[in-house]
């Protein structure tokens, strides 16, 4: 497919967030896009100040006219949608959101960051990289980054990063000439069998990469070190353990809000690097995207001052700001969201926090994200908060996922199991002499939101995780 030749373009669902990116992406380059979705936001004015008309409400067939060249769609748009059943009538060409990217990524010199965890960070900083490094690249991301203003920064070179989703192996729709993978872990069992069927995913993707490409990968993660064959192309590793990596990171330290680390490349020690995120899992994305901008030739200095300014993205450890509307018990208490949603993820997020800020009380508002998942790693998310430095734990009822979920009633849990089950483990603590923390089930956003505002104190830092809608609490309470 040509997408040069596309004049008129129909998006079902454009407000998502990697979705409205491409639509973005398309309006930028002259096209007319029309689109529909469920319901109004700040992403669709975004749109619709760029041009595009975009129908709000039910979906239906009104909203696809005959002169549309494409239809491009949501993942979460099911087949029987009755505006792809009309574009299939009119015989309109139709793609899934990561089948347009796969076809974008066919006419450019494509940079794909995937993995498990650290993908949007990854993908952010490599992008802000090689446009500090006037590579003028064209960057889709799944959250929004503040440098561009959005989750888009579209350039006029041939190179394109994006973030490949393995969600239902849709990173296999991408044809990458570079690929830089995070690390492997199992998630996502409403699709994946077992780690097994994870890895040969991920096996099948950098099989994609050409022979002249490059595979940039962490020699820290175990899984991705001893079980993926490496293809025949350009491999280069980066670690924060593994002294034999290509990029590696010694004396880390945390100091004024930053973290500071003296990389090595290829046996030379370069000048500092620092980094205004927290948690040694960013100092690891931070090195993939580093060991990226080095091989393309950007300056140290460059990439150096590029990870001095970054601040991070939407909902990855986003600091909103501290209470000032309530009372003196309450006002100073800093509120941070965080997208975490795996128990790796959250563990290292929250201890993150407690590194930042060893002197602040920790409230942990966590939201579940998808019931089979909870289900699968529940002893994980259990050993987790019994485990971590929080001081007192919010767990908010599960965010359920449209056409995701655990069909079998038999099967679903709710986050009061995992409430009960984190206090079962956590009584071992009186028992070792250590303070346990307080734990609290709340039934929705409303009694989450009034727990949080019951147990907050001034000197607290309020972080707040999860995948679904309980950013809402965050911002809220702002």
């Amino acid at each position: 497919m040509e997408i040069t030749k596309l004049k008129k373009i129909h998006i079902i669902g454009i407000g998502g967030i990697g979705i409205s990116a491409v639509a973005k992406l398309l309006l930028r380059q002259d096209k007319i896009v029309t689109g529909s979705d469920v319901n109004e936001s700040d992403t669709i004015a975004t749109l619709r100040n760029f041009g595009a008309k975009i129908n709000i409400g039910t979906h239906n067939t009104n909203n696809v006219s005959k002169d549309v060249n494409l239809v491009i769609y949501s993942d979460a748009v099911p087949e029987n949608n009755p505006e792809r059943q009309v574009a299939k009538e009119h015989k309109i060409p139709c793609l899934s959101y990561f089948q347009f990217l796969g076809e974008y990524s066919k006419q450019k010199q494509t940079i794909a960051i995937s993995g498990c965890h650290g993908k949007t960070t990854t993908t952010a900083l490599a992008g802000l990289i090689l446009d500090k490094g006037n590579f003028d690249p064209t960057v889709i991301v799944g959250s929004k980054v503040k440098n561009w203003d959005g989750n888009l920064r579209l350039g006029g070179s041939e190179y394109f990063v994006v973030e490949g989703d393995e969600y239902r192996a849709h990173m296999l729709e991408l044809n990458p000439q570079i690929v830089i993978l995070t690390n492997i872990e199992f998630d996502h069992p409403d699709y994946y069998r077992d780690l097994n069927h994870y890895i040969d995913t991920f096996q099948n993707f950098i099989n994609k990469i050409p022979e002249d490409g490059l595979l940039i990968y962490n020699l820290d993660d175990p899984i991705l070190r001893e079980r993926l064959e490496k293809p025949a192309c350009n491999i280069l590793t980066f670690g924060l353990e593994n002294q034999s990596a290509d990029l590696l990171a010694k004396n880390i330290k945390v100091d004024h809000g930053r973290q500071i680390f003296r990389p090595v490349y290829k046996g030379q020690e370069l000048r500092d690097f620092n980094l205004q995120v927290p948690g040694k899992f960013n100092i690891s994305n931070a090195l993939g995207a580093c060991l990226l901008g080095l091989e393309m030739g950007v300056s140290a200095d460059a990439i150096k001052d590029t990870l001095a300014q970054y601040t991070g993205v939407w909902r990855r450890f986003e600091i909103l700001g501290k209470i000032s509307n309530l009372s003196d018990d309450k006002n100073g208490a800093l509120i941070i969201s965080d997208y975490a949603h795996h128990p790796t993820e959250v563990a290292k997020t929250i201890q993150a926090a407690k590194e930042f800020y060893p002197d602040k009380r920790l409230l942990v508002v966590f939201q579940p994200h998808q019931i089979q998942r909870t289900r699968e790693l529940f002893g994980e998310f259990a050993r987790i908060f019994a485990q971590s430095p929080a001081d007192v734990v919010i767990l908010s009822e599960i965010y359920d996922v449209a056409g995701r979920e655990e069909k079998d009633v038999t099967k679903r849990i709710s986050s009061n199991d995992l409430l009960d089950k984190i206090v079962m483990t956590e009584s071992k603590k009186l028992v070792q002499g250590v303070k346990p923390s307080l734990y609290y089930y709340a039934s929705d956003l409303t009694e989450t939101k009034a727990k949080i505002l019951s147990e907050m104190q001034s000197n607290d830092v309020v972080l707040i995780l999860g995948a679904g809608d309980i950013d809402k609490v965050a911002r809220d309470l702002i």
